[in-house]
């Protein structure tokens, strides 16, 4: 197996890490290798390619609509509510 040296680690995150190792039950070795597996697993999964997702967007926030027919149609969408009662001093 390959031995990986970590150097001039934060007091901090070394101490979050023998925290973490403390409740699972694990040596920081054990814990700092189930971080990056666990890290490397579930970003690999959901990993898409960034661009083409971002140029799958192009066209999505277009609205031919003018700026005072989208506020008119906000305002018009907007609900009352009334969680802090009427009158109540602090947002009158």
């Amino acid at each position: 197996m390959a031995i990986l040296q970590v150097r001039d680690i934060d007091n901090n995150l070394y101490n979050s890490l023998k925290i973490s190792a403390k409740m699972q039950n694990r040596s920081v070795s054990q814990e700092v290798i189930t971080i990056i597996e666990t890290y490397l697993n579930s970003s690999q999964k959901n990993n898409k390619n960034a661009t083409l997702e971002f140029l799958s967007l192009e066209g999505a926030w277009e609205d031919r609509r003018s700026a005072d027919d989208i506020i008119k149609d906000i305002r018009k969408n907007r609900q009352q509510l009334n969680r802090f009662g009427k009158n109540n001093g602090i947002f009158d």
